[in-house]
Formats: structure tokens, C-alpha cells, sequence
């Protein structure tokens, strides 16, 4: 049930992202995301790096309870 709620904050925080970025570049694809470097207006901008910064938190979140849940005994 947790799993689920990860998931749908990161779906959410992933909309924010990407939702930022077409403002500022309108024609940018889900691929050019993954490599944000590639475009300087979304490299040096603080508050695209905030977002995404939040979406790799929740991301990293996800993962350690992941590795947790793993390790408890069933």
C-alpha cells in the first residue's frame, strides 16, 4: 500500500517537472527530461532544479522503503 503512495507522489511530482519545463521550452519530450543538462535554460534555472530535486527525494524515498520492506521477515 505504501509502494502505491510513492508511486502516485512521484507521478505527480514527475507532471510538476514536466509541466515546469514546457514552460519554459514547450517542445521539450519525456526523453529530453531524463538529460535536463542538455538545455541551459532548465540547467541553471533554480526553480526546475527544486522540482526535480523533490522528485529524486521522493524517488530515493521510495527505494530505501523498498529495501526495508525486503529485509523484513514475511
Amino acid at each position: 500500500m505504501l509502494e502505491m503512495v510513492f508511486d502516485e507522489l512521484a507521478q505527480q511530482q514527475r507532471e510538476r517537472v514536466k509541466n515546469f519545463a514546457h514552460k519554459l521550452i514547450p517542445y521539450l519530450t519525456d526523453d529530453d527530461l531524463l538529460q535536463p543538462n542538455d538545455f541551459p535554460e532548465l540547467e541553471r534555472h533554480p526553480h526546475f532544479r527544486y522540482e526535480e530535486g523533490v522528485l529524486e527525494g521522493i524517488l530515493t524515498a521510495r527505494m530505501a522503503y523498498l529495501a526495508w520492506k525486503k529485509e523484513q521477515p514475511v
